[in-house]
């Protein structure tokens, strides 16, 4: 049996080159403001695995996605045991573009933040008079650069996007940067109406997407997910405060909360999170992992 080594490693995911695809595989790691946590979520890579699959089917009409299979019988030997089980997907091979795609439905976290010093959200100037964790009146596009493990992302307005793309796609900038943003908010609109029938609240996302050997964008990575989402439940939901979450804005207050526990969590701590990751994947599908 081939042994397989992964080609890439990122703060959650293992990527391996299978010839003409790849195997992105989540694990259990969680990172947090950058920083790849001591523990593990036992089952998180599942539960993001399979979210993402489940975003992907509902969102083919929107554009086309990179996953090609979830089944591990579809993969090499390597991949057909319980460690990779549920939790691996093969993925077609994309050019990434160099930007990250965040959408924001709602004022909270760095954002909010940033209209309370000036009014304005990564430059975009917002209503006045908003609270914390108020919905805008329209979901708002905030680009940012990718940054290697360690470092932080910079938020960039749209022009600086095209800039970014343009260096590593010439020619091609303004027409790739207006057709993520779009994209991007229509992903988020026909997502965020789905799970509010649902009881939740996606208040920001991001997405990532790349070129295939056709030159058309598809989107990739992962979709959706409590790691790349603001999951909130929909009943309580009150602005002017903090929202209650599904996702791992849960650690991150802990976090917050003790400044001396050198990223190390308690197991009450584990247990809760991976306990509403679940929760918001069976509100969301209807059915249990």
């Amino acid at each position: 049996m081939k042994e397989y080594k992964p080609v890439k490693e990122g703060k959650v995911r293992e990527i391996y080159d299978n010839g003409d695809s790849l195997i992105m595989v989540a694990t259990d790691r969680i990172s947090a403001f950058d920083v790849i946590l001591k523990n593990q979520i036992t089952d998180k890579g599942v539960v993001l695995t399979q979210m993402s699959k489940f975003w992907f089917d509902l969102t083919q009409d929107v554009i086309p996605n990179h996953m090609l299979s979830t089944d591990t019988d579809d993969m090499p030997e390597f991949f057909r045991t319980d460690e990779y089980k549920g939790r691996s997907m093969m993925c077609q091979k994309l050019q990434m573009l160099p930007v990250e795609c965040i959408v924001r439905g709602y004022i909270t976290g760095s954002g909010w933040a940033s209209y309370q010093k000036n009014g304005t959200v990564c430059g975009i100037k917002l209503p006045e008079g908003l609270a914390e964790c108020d919905q805008l009146p329209e979901p708002i596009y905030t680009p940012s650069t990718k940054a290697e493990i360690g470092d932080h992302d910079e938020n960039i307005d749209f022009e600086r996007s095209i800039d970014v793309i343009e260096k590593e796609f010439p020619g091609k900038g303004e027409e790739y940067a207006r057709t993520l943003r779009d994209c991007t908010i229509a992903l988020y609109k026909k997502c965020a109406d789905y799970a509010r029938e649902r009881g939740i609240i996606i208040a920001d996302t991001k997405f990532e997407f790349g070129v295939d050997q056709d030159g058309q964008i598809v989107l990739g990575d992962e979709m959706l997910t409590p790691d790349s989402s603001r999951f909130w439940p929909l009943e309580g939901y009150e602005p002017g405060h903090g929202q209650p979450s599904f996702d791992k804005q849960f650690v991150r207050d802990w976090l917050k909360a003790n400044p001396d526990s050198d990223y190390d969590l308690p197991a009450d701590v584990i247990d809760k999170t991976i306990a509403k990751y679940k929760e918001a994947y069976e509100l969301l599908t209807g059915s249990a992992l």
